[in-house]
């Protein structure tokens, strides 16, 4: 349980940093550019990640044939996610970054969850709600601190 609680945490940070990495990136060499090394990196450790792993490759082979092709836009969903990250993050702080990045995940899944299972969570509407006031007030806030 420790275990799943680190490598969470640090799979956190390592989102962020690397949010912050393609940002500099994509200031210094272009959109494109950055967007591509974020995927050739991912890609990499990913295949690394699968070779000392107990799954085999046959195994992540045979599940290409089941995979439903609608499945496959998430990686052009996730290019433009990384290119709009790049774009966004030297605009804002990484706590907003982070705060509007987790609270369009949550309520995507809430969204999927719905129609893909008929299942509305009222606790996670809820939750994500609380969380979206929070950051409208802490907003609001730093604008009032700014003002004086």
């Amino acid at each position: 349980m420790l275990l799943a609680i680190v490598v969470a945490i640090a799979a956190g940070a390592c989102i962020v940093i690397a949010r912050n990495v393609n940002s500099i990136l994509a200031e210094k060499d272009g959109l494109l550019t950055s967007t591509f090394f974020n995927y050739v990196t991912g890609f990499s450790l990913s295949t690394v990640f699968l070779l000392v792993s107990s799954e085999s490759i046959k195994q992540s082979y045979n599940l290409l044939g089941t995979v439903p092709l609608w499945a496959y836009l998430g990686g052009l969903f996730g290019v433009a996610v990384v290119a709009i990250s790049n774009i966004v993050t030297s605009k804002i702080s990484a706590f907003y970054m982070s705060l509007i990045i987790f609270v369009g995940q949550l309520f995507t899944g809430i969204i999927i969850d719905y129609f893909a299972l008929g299942i509305l969570s009222v606790g996670k509407v809820l939750g994500g709600l609380l969380v979206v006031a929070g950051l409208i007030y802490n907003l609001y806030v730093d604008r009032k601190i700014e003002d004086m």
